[in-house]
């Protein structure tokens, strides 16, 4: 799936299916690949991927088809310049809370080139940019997406003026960030954070606006918001997966292994 129908995809409602990848192995977006996703999630917020490696990570990942979307460090309009000045299809940024961050990432992603005063005159009224540098624009810009992590007390309460921001394509809910800010850490199942994750995900679809929660737990989350509207389905990481899996596997072995060395007889 290239970036473009990515985005035709996203922008008709229609679900996008996708996973974390940490490693940098030039095996492992075949690997990927091979798993049915539509795209992948690249994190800089919590890893210490450097840019170099990420071009490279990108820039593989869209080879294969996968249009990588990369979550910056911090909701800064320069980082998200220079993710996509290094193969990346999509922003994620983290902690949006103002409609004044969204404005400012979309000058930096559906905007670029352009900078400075020039760009600032531009995000209060776009008609000023005139037709043949705003069809320039819209070209250059065209393959990009923005999302933004909704995550905190804050964002929620002014989330009808962040989704009003043009240029917004997405929302991903950061669970663990939005337990923590609502006193609710870690308990994803609680009614109140229930209460909440669905009120976001209803607003974000009424804006004709893609939205997903991005969890590591067990695949009956994804479907439980998936089924309440969510549409794009960020499922773990392959670190989490590796993990989860080994262990299960391991402990079955040992289990196994131990009980025969035991004398016991597990034939049956």
């Amino acid at each position: 799936m290239e970036a473009m129908e990515f985005l035709e995809r996203l922008r008709k409602g229609k679900r996008l299916y996708g996973t974390a990848v940490l490693s940098h192995s030039p095996l492992w977006p075949l690997a990927v690949k091979m798993t049915g996703v539509d795209f992948v999630f690249i994190d800089t917020e919590h890893t210490p991927l450097d840019r170099m490696v990420l071009a490279q990570m990108c820039l593989a990942y869209k080879g294969f088809g996968l249009p990588p979307l990369v979550r910056i460090g911090s909701p800064d309009p320069h980082e998200a310049r220079r993710v996509l000045d290094g193969g990346a299809s999509g922003v994620l940024a983290p902690y949006v809370e103002s409609p004044e961050q969204v404005r400012e990432l979309v000058g930096a992603t559906k905007l670029r080139p352009l900078k400075g005063e020039r760009l600032k005159v531009a995000l209060q009224k776009q008609d000023s940019l005139g037709s043949e540098l705003a069809d320039y624009l819209g070209d250059w810009n065209k393959e990009n997406f923005l999302m933004i992590n909704i995550e905190s007390v804050p964002a929620i309460e002014r989330l009808d003026s962040i989704l009003a921001e043009p240029g917004l394509d997405g929302v991903i809910i950061g669970p663990h960030d939005l337990s923590v800010s609502l006193g609710l850490p870690e308990q994803y199942r609680d009614p109140r954070f229930e209460t909440v994750v669905a009120r976001i995900i209803s607003k974000v679809r009424e804006k004709g606006l893609g939205v997903g929660i991005h969890f590591s737990q067990e695949a009956e989350l994804q479907i439980k918001w998936a089924k309440a509207g969510a549409n794009i389905i960020m499922h773990s990481s392959d670190i989490a997966l590796f993990r989860q899996r080994l262990k299960e596997d391991i402990s079955a072995i040992r289990s196994s292994l131990e009980q025969e060395d035991s004398g016991i007889d597990v034939s049956d």
